[in-house]
């Protein structure tokens, strides 16, 4: 009987695996960053670091999203070997939808600063799937 549950336990752990956060895409974008949908032409918006993005639709909560923090990671894309194995933290400066600047792929969870972006993977890819939590 013991032997059984240790087994299913196992199993579980295995088939199961619990994520930390919520799972999206992000595409980088560089400059012009300004105006934002946050804070307009305000350059102390962008925090030391250049580790910020634009938010997509479904983060961006009718600009509630403005200033959170997120910390996220590179899961993976669509070449193996991109990810880089770093967690970042970043905070939202824009509205995706409304950049100055043409992201690398619209439509994404988020758009990551090249900066942000080059912090978690190759920087010459178009898009990675990433984890992220607030």
């Amino acid at each position: 009987m013991h032997q059984s549950l240790v087994f299913l336990c196992l199993l579980a752990a295995i088939f199961f695996h619990h994520s930390r956060g919520d799972v999206g895409t992000a595409a980088r974008y560089g400059p012009p960053f300004l105006p934002t949908a946050c804070n307009g032409n305000d350059q102390s918006q962008f925090p030391s670091g250049n580790l910020f993005a634009a938010a997509g639709e479904g983060i961006w909560d009718n600009g509630a999203s403005c200033g959170r923090q997120y910390k996220l990671r590179c899961i993976s894309a669509a070449v193996s070997g991109t990810c880089i194995n770093n967690t970042i933290q970043i905070k939202i400066v824009d509205r995706a939808q409304s950049l100055v600047s043409t992201p690398s792929l619209k439509g994404t969870t988020i758009v990551l600063s090249n900066t942000a972006f080059a912090a978690i993977a190759n920087p010459s890819a178009t898009v990675v799937n990433v984890e992220y939590i607030q």
